[in-house]
């Protein structure tokens, strides 16, 4: 039995009638650039985040970095945020000028621990070492595997220091924590449509979601080369529109993204149940809001050895993230040295993502499962 990582193909059919349709009536239309269906996405998405605002940009890293941008962040500010994540989330910091000031994670969420944040923020850190050369402005969570981050207790923290917070909600749409959506707490929201995200487009794609109509319409000059009225450019902006055949495409996949969430729900069910005990660490729902499972990752200290078997067994896996950013090239600059984020160093060697997607029938399921405990407890 071969167990893909996802099937997009799978996820087509049953809605290609509805998909085909909206391409064709956008190639139709002959308006392909910030038209009706863009806008209507817009309203639906802010709607769907329980938000006034949203602006289509052109993919989740834009996101990032226009909402940060139209928050005013720039050159030397500091942005607290994880770096167990994408690097996107750390470059869009960096294309402003800004520098990200990584803090560790939580074992449990993988997402940033407030605790942390708190001590840095009251000068009981000693490990962060660009401390000096940037002064905090901002906060990024990221809403890492399609959990929130403890946003009641980061807000909290945000609005005690003054500090802009920009969410990372490119793998957690639908995510909610105590009964709110994410892209909904902070300053700004910012959510990816890249083909694999539970919300994909059939190429690249971002939204931008807020409270703020101001912050909302910065974000729309900056997407549209500094200028809301053609030729008229107040200041330098960027080409970041999102287009009219992904925005058509993705109206149609919000429809059903409710029930392909439980179905993803159900798959995570079934492999907890199989996988529970030993040295298997698996995800757990999350108690304070709604997990939507963008990605079901398991910890174990056999990580490479496990992945190798399951490839063997035609069972693909996907290890998100092997290095944190702080360990990365690209950010030697700042001064990191290894062991100065246990838990994100730690959770480096161990996480293993399963496939998991509404697709997936339950005999994939059971059958990635059981090859797992086959590989800790094998046939005698």
């Amino acid at each position: 039995m071969k167990v893909p990582m996802l099937d997009l193909v799978a996820q087509y059919q049953p809605i290609k009638e509805e998909i085909d349709q909206a391409v064709a009536k956008v190639i139709q239309s002959g308006q392909f650039i910030l038209g009706p269906e863009v806008s209507a996405l817009e309203q639906e998405l802010a709607d769907y985040c329980q938000c006034a605002h949203a602006v289509g940009v052109a993919s989740g890293t834009d996101a990032l970095h226009l909402a940060l941008r139209a928050c005013g962040i720039g050159e030397g500010d500091g942005v607290i945020t994880s770096p167990f994540t994408f690097i996107a989330t750390a470059e869009a910091i960096s294309y402003l000028g800004a520098i990200p000031i990584f803090l560790d994670i939580d074992q449990e969420s993988f997402n940033l621990d407030p605790n942390q944040v708190e001590d840095f923020l009251k000068g009981r850190s000693e490990v962060v070492r660009s401390v000096p050369k940037a002064k905090p402005k901002a906060i990024l969570p990221v809403h890492l595997y399609g959990r929130s981050a403890d946003m009641t207790a980061l807000m909290k923290l945000a609005s005690a220091f003054g500090l802009k917070v920009v969410e990372d909600c490119a793998q957690a749409i639908g995510a909610e924590h105590r009964g709110q959506r994410v892209g909904s707490f902070g300053d700004a929201g910012c959510f990816s449509f890249f083909p694999t995200k539970n919300l994909g487009g059939y190429g690249d794609g971002g939204m931008v979601t807020t409270r703020d109509a101001h912050l909302a319409e910065q974000v729309r000059i900056l997407r549209q080369h500094g200028s809301r009225t053609r030729y008229y450019h107040k200041e330098l902006g960027f080409n970041s529109r999102l287009d009219e055949i992904q925005a058509a495409i993705l109206r149609v996949k919000l429809r059903h993204l409710d029930s392909w969430i439980a179905g993803r729900q159900e798959i995570a069910d079934l492999y907890r149940s199989s996988l529970r005990g030993g040295s298997i660490v698996v995800p757990l729902d999350d108690a304070r809001g709604r997990h939507i499972y963008h990605q079901f990752t398991i910890r174990v200290p056999q990580r490479d050895a496990l992945q190798a078997h399951l490839r063997e067994m035609g069972i693909a896996t996907m290890i998100y993230y092997p290095v944190p950013l702080h360990q990365q090239k690209a950010y030697a600059h700042l001064g990191y040295r290894e062991g100065d984020f246990p838990q994100s160093e730690k959770a480096a060697r161990e996480v293993l993502s399963l496939p998991i997607y509404p697709e997936l029938t339950p005999e994939q399921a059971g059958f990635a499962g059981e090859a797992i405990l086959d590989f800790f407890q094998p046939a005698s």
